[in-house]
């Protein structure tokens, strides 16, 4: 049996067996299986009836009718007397989410035009399951009873005139402007069907009045009924123009550096100002402003939406994410993995800002024996896999298991989050000040998402020379994600790009073939001034 070394807890090398090593991978995955156990099966459903949920909505109703008409409602009753309506906003507005499905809410509204109740019934958003507290969506949808039909309203932010402001959800923006969308123009297709009257804004000093205010009929907007052709993901577009046009502008200035990456690791200086500066800038705009954090649940509803029933309005509902992941599919077939890995991704930037910091005061680092690094590196791939797996059971399921990510609790939630979530985002982020990007090497899985196309890239960027590895391994020593083999070679699969090996590759005074050939020249230099001034000294001395 090979041993296998292994850091111990000094930080020394001990050893074990090959068996020793499945042994350990088994067990993690044990682990995991058994936090999975431990979360639970997913509920997309509320358990609550449709009767039960309209008796909430109106205390004094007796009975609920069945769902007709177009739109469809149910009508609520107390006795003979139509108190309003009850309708499911899936069957009147079906705007698709981050699933590729519609969120399935359960409104009431009364005959004056006010919302009464607001529920959610039925969804299969994988960040409602994973990211969004139970307490915060409850207060969500709570604040919309006692807004009226007519309300225009608008999500976070400053008050703007003729806007009723509510607050969104943390972590999950985007999907409450998909809820807020779809309510709105549900319960206003009702209420035009229904003959439902709007209120004007006299009338909201009294939410409930004794007796109706018959005021007369207003007639909307096209846009805001939801009659125009214009799709909901482009009233989105529209409201985040500014972010799409730094983001753009920043990627942009990303090909550039790919492009002229040979001029630039020429002068190594003006790389690290260029290169930390932009992951300042992918941790604290792309990560912890925009909260456009990539996830492997993003790959995985968007297999289970080729699968099912695809369509483009599930992913243009975030323009920045639509934007980031447009830019990985194109750099993957030029660059491979790494561009994404090693230029955009927050919680990345996170950790080698950390490492960095971490260097600079002189901490240890620890790096595993290439053997070890190359039977680690698999986890993330079974990780996927058994992730892939779970999301064709279950979306809800596997966006519990997607937890292994820590992008939700560090990025998404701004670490307000509680119990293992944020010991387990920690102690990732500790280990990174000994071990270089450790969560990205070996338990990432949207990286290796990433990987298992990154061998078909068209071009090869970086540069290698013939010695490398045979016999020179001085890249291979540098690289601190141990993504270059003693053979020489670098592994497109775990290169994170960050051309460290590039500066090296053109620095006559750290790359062994270059720096031969530059003492060759310095010798023959000096040799030639030596006969020149020994001839100069000749010529004197006839004088």
């Amino acid at each position: 049996m090979t041993p296998i070394p292994l850091l111990n807890s000094s930080g020394r090398f001990a050893r074990c067996s090959d068996t020793q090593a499945r042994r350990l991978v088994s067990a993690w995955l044990a682990v995991w299986i058994l936090i999975l156990l431990v979360l639970g099966p997913t509920g997309t459903a509320r358990a609550d009836s449709v009767e039960n949920l309209a008796r909430k909505y109106f205390p004094q109703a007796d009975r609920v009718g069945a769902f007709e008409g177009d739109p469809l409602a149910a009508p609520v009753y107390s006795g003979s007397q139509l108190l309003g309506y009850v309708l499911r906003t899936s069957d009147i507005a079906p705007i698709p989410a981050y699933s590729g499905k519609p969120i399935t809410l359960l409104v009431g509204i009364d005959l004056d035009g006010w919302i009464t109740g607001v529920e959610i019934t039925e969804h299969s958003e994988p960040i409602l399951d994973a990211g969004v507290s139970e307490l915060n969506l409850k207060y969500f949808v709570y604040q919309y009873r006692d807004i009226t039909v007519e309300d225009r309203v608008k999500l976070g932010g400053a008050e703007r005139e003729g806007y009723v402001v509510i607050d969104g959800i943390t972590g999950a923006s985007i999907t409450a402007m998909v809820m807020n969308a779809t309510i709105v123009k549900a319960v206003k297709k009702v209420a035009e069907s229904r003959g439902i009257p709007l209120q004007t804004e006299g009338a909201r000093i009294t939410p409930h009045p004794v007796t109706p205010v018959q005021v007369p009929k207003k007639q909307a907007p096209a846009w805001w009924l939801g009659e125009t052709s214009e799709p909901f993901w482009a009233s989105v577009w529209r409201e985040r123009f500014w972010q799409v046009i730094v983001l753009c502008s920043a990627l942009g200035m990303l090909v550039f550096i790919l492009l002229f990456q040979d001029w630039l690791t020429r002068r190594p200086k003006l790389l690290k100002v260029i290169r930390n500066g932009y992951l300042l800038f992918t941790l604290l705009f792309i990560g912890w402003y925009t909260l456009a954090q990539l996830s492997v649940i993003h790959v995985l509803t968007f297999i289970s939406s080729v699968i099912h029933q695809f369509t483009w309005q599930a992913f243009l509902v975030d323009p920045l994410i639509f934007i980031l992941w447009s830019f990985v599919a194109l750099t993957l077939l030029l660059w491979g993995r790494g561009v994404y890995c090693g230029w955009l991704c927050p919680f990345g930037a996170l950790q080698e800002l950390i490492h960095k910091i971490a260097r600079r005061l002189k901490l240890p680092e620890y790096r595993f024996p290439d053997v070890v690094h190359e039977r680690l590196t698999a986890l993330k791939y079974v990780i996927f896999v058994a992730l892939l797996g779970l999301s064709l059971q279950s979306i809800g399921y596997a966006a519990k298991a997607a937890e292994v990510e820590p992008f939700k609790t560090v990025i998404v939630m701004h670490f307000r989050r509680e119990g293992v979530y944020l010991v387990y985002a920690l102690a990732l982020l500790v280990i990174a000040v000994f071990s270089r990007k450790f969560f990205c090497k070996y338990l990432c899985p949207l990286g290796a998402a990433l990987a298992i196309p990154a061998p078909l890239r068209i071009f090869d960027w970086l540069r290698r020379r013939k010695e490398c590895g045979r016999p020179c391994q001085i890249c291979a020593r540098q690289c601190e994600v141990q993504a270059i083999r003693p053979t020489g070679e670098i592994n497109p699969n775990e290169c994170h790009y960050c051309l460290d090996c590039q500066v090296t590759y053109w620095d006559d005074h750290h790359c062994p073939p270059l720096s031969e050939k530059r003492i060759r020249r310095e010798k023959s230099r000096a040799a030639l001034e030596q006969m020149k001034s020994s001839q100069s000294g000749t010529a004197h001395g006839k004088e």
